[in-house]
């Protein structure tokens, strides 16, 4: 319920709009250069994992991953993962988007990165409450999913394969 207020609200009282994009070329180009921003908490786990693994890792170079480092690590392999399905499903997304609604593709890339650090904090904290920055990464990728699937078999058909 939460990430649907927070775009309907960045949507409407963020004073800025999309520039017009009338090609399906300039708005994939449009959609690059937002998820470039989106990477900003995968990069920032690399460099948190490697500078914790360097850390551990100076009484015992090659033993066993502390859980510190395992945190970490683990988070920037989710991360990645997650970042990939979300950037295919917004290069579709924004071309089946109408003009006025292209506001939406910077918003879910700043809310992939937000949730994506609100994931790593509470996944530090403790596996029981990673399910909330979990959930506000997977449940705006499920929605974009079933509006482009919806998008190219029912609302174009005849576009599917052109």
């Amino acid at each position: 319920l939460l990430c649907p207020c927070l775009l309907y609200g960045a949507y409407v009282f963020l004073p800025f709009d999309a520039p017009l994009l009338p090609s399906a070329s300039a708005r994939l180009l449009y959609t690059l250069r937002c998820a470039a921003f989106a990477t900003f908490p995968i990069v920032l786990g690399m460099i948190v994992s490697g500078i914790s693994r360097l850390c551990l890792s100076a009484l015992e170079p090659f033993g066993e991953l502390q859980q510190e480092v395992e945190i970490h690590r683990t988070y920037v392999s989710q991360s990645v993962h997650l970042f990939v399905l979300y950037f295919f499903n917004m290069a579709v997304l924004a071309t089946y988007l109408p003009q006025e609604a292209l506001k939406l593709i910077p918003l879910l890339t700043g809310l992939f990165a937000i949730s994506r650090l609100i994931y790593w904090l509470s996944y530090a904290i403790g596996r029981s409450f990673r399910a909330f920055g979990f959930s506000m990464t997977f449940l705006p990728l499920l929605a974009m999913l079933l509006w482009n699937l919806y998008s190219m078999f029912i609302l174009e058909p005849e576009n599917l394969l052109a």
